[in-house]
């Protein structure tokens, strides 16, 4: 393990060494000399991680499966064609980093240096919480997938159930904030520049979130899920409340740039829905319209593209309406624009289902028009007006504590999220709002939207007993539209 990370480590300097950074502008900076040591540079590694964390599950199938944006010429993912990749293979690197950090803070043979890099004990956490982050992200692309056995340099591993994953990711964010520590800023840290408080905020965000995604195998105010929720609410560090908490990555542009600027570097595949479109206009005066899409010159536009054509049938409405929507407005996808990743509106939101669930003695209402409120002021805009709020398609009818209310604001989770397809698509297959139809032109069978990733030809080959265990654990099998554990009916 220590070799892997140091090979790492070494071909990481040759670019990027840092000791000390505390941004991204901070990348090429060197004043350690890489032949004075062999013990991996722990700064660098959590510089790596935090720079290379906020494009993933948002330019890709869980984006299209939720039906966020259109594809606009290349329309495989969008008709549903099968999808293999392997969970392992898309974040191997970034947990190696993240691991590497946990061992040389743990070793006594390595603990010493790395505390140069701030507390063993605060880079422990910081590591922990975001492993949690990034296992979350797989675990609900496929299910199961390797979790206690993984990272190990061993690819013949078990596959962890999803019920074992989401309790002990829970576990591990609760145990994080715990153990963090006084200490010297930490090095490394691009996102808070060390500030302790703001990472446990985010841990306990955390874990509410993924408590609140188990709503449908653990709906009752007693049970592990609503448990776990009020326990994270009331942990004495916090949560984020409001959007100068969000755990946000910050781009400096140049060779850190926004992948949403990326999206567009000389390609056009991707549109706004029409889905989406047609969802913020039907609300009226929805003024997150202005940021969410704009044609290609920035012009205001409310013409989504059309979900789900295949190819010559998008290329040729796109050639038909010029000003068709872009991803996003560009004055918010510049190379030095940030990417949100947990966000005050989510947790907010949350807050509010979870109250109408009776999980708690929280306000829903006052609650549910702050999560719309961040939602608006996190993109700059305006707090949204009494107009929109009152509006019989947004305002809320029931008292909280009876469930009624959840549509709608699982509606606005949804729009919330936008542009993290992966946590659009989950909080879709959880909620199953808004009501999205298949692709018109979809190519599985049946034709429904996919559910879950299947495992990739490498998982059958590299780790074979694992994945057929996992598999035979799968009601309806190794398939698109099979349910993951949480995803019940």
């Amino acid at each position: 393990m220590k070799n892997i990370a140091y090979r790492i480590f070494t071909l990481m300097l040759a670019v990027v060494l840092i000791s000390g950074c505390s941004k991204l502008e901070d990348f090429g900076d060197t004043n350690v000399n890489p032949a004075a040591t062999n013990t991996p540079n722990t700064a660098a590694l959590l510089t790596n991680v935090l720079s290379g964390i906020g494009g993933y599950g948002r330019l890709d199938g869980p984006a299209l499966y939720c039906q966020f944006y259109s594809e606009t010429q290349y329309t495989d993912f969008s008709l549903y064609s099968l999808n293999q990749a392997t969970p392992m293979g898309i974040y191997s690197g970034l947990l190696y980093d993240l691991e590497n950090i946990i061992i040389t803070n743990s070793d006594d043979a390595t603990k010493v240096a790395a505390s140069l890099n701030g507390a063993n004990e605060n880079q422990i956490a910081i590591a922990r919480i975001l492993k949690a982050y990034i296992f979350w992200t797989i675990t609900d692309r496929w299910g199961d997938v390797p979790y206690s056995e993984s990272l190990k340099g061993d690819p013949n591993v078990a596959y962890d159930t999803q019920e074992t994953i989401y309790k002990d990711l829970i576990k591990e964010l609760t145990e994080a904030v715990a153990q963090f520590t006084t200490g010297a800023v930490i090095r490394g840290d691009i996102i808070f520049k060390g500030d302790i408080a703001r990472w446990k905020k985010t841990a306990n965000s955390l874990r509410m979130l993924m408590a609140l995604r188990l709503s449908k195998v653990y709906p009752g105010a007693s049970e592990y899920a609503a448990t776990e929720f009020k326990a994270a609410l009331s942990n004495a560090a916090g949560y984020i409340a409001t959007n100068d908490d969000n755990f946000t990555v910050n781009y400096p542009g140049g060779n850190f740039r926004n992948p949403f600027y990326n999206m567009y570097f000389g390609r056009k595949d991707y549109g706004e829905s029409k889905t989406m479109t047609d969802l913020l206009s039907s609300l009226g005066n929805d003024s997150r319209l202005s940021v969410y899409g704009a044609t290609v010159n920035g012009v205001f536009s409310t013409n989504g593209v059309p979900y789900g054509l295949k190819r010559e049938s998008a290329e040729a409405w796109t050639s038909a309406n010029p000003n068709w929507t872009y991803v996003l407005h560009p004055n918010y996808r510049q190379e030095n624009s940030p990417i949100y990743l947990i966000r005050a509106a989510s947790v907010l939101l949350a807050r509010a289902e979870a109250a109408d669930r009776g999980w708690t003695t929280e306000n829903v209402n006052n609650l549910y028009v702050a999560g719309i409120s961040a939602s608006f002021t996190q993109w700059g805009l305006p707090e949204p007006e009494d107009t929109y709020l009152t509006n019989p398609a947004v305002a809320l009818a029931n008292p909280g504590g009876t469930g009624a209310n959840i549509p709608k604001i699982a509606l606005q989770q949804y729009i919330a999220y936008y542009p993290d397809g992966l946590q659009g698509w989950s909080n879709w297959r959880r909620t199953n709002v808004p009501a999205l139809v298949p692709a018109p032109d979809a190519i599985n069978s049946p034709k429904v939207i996919p559910r879950r990733y299947v495992y990739g030809t490498a998982d059958y080959a590299l780790t074979k007993a694992g994945v057929e265990a996992a598999v035979a654990r799968i009601q309806g099998g190794d398939k698109m539209d099979s349910r993951i554990w949480w995803d019940k009916q």
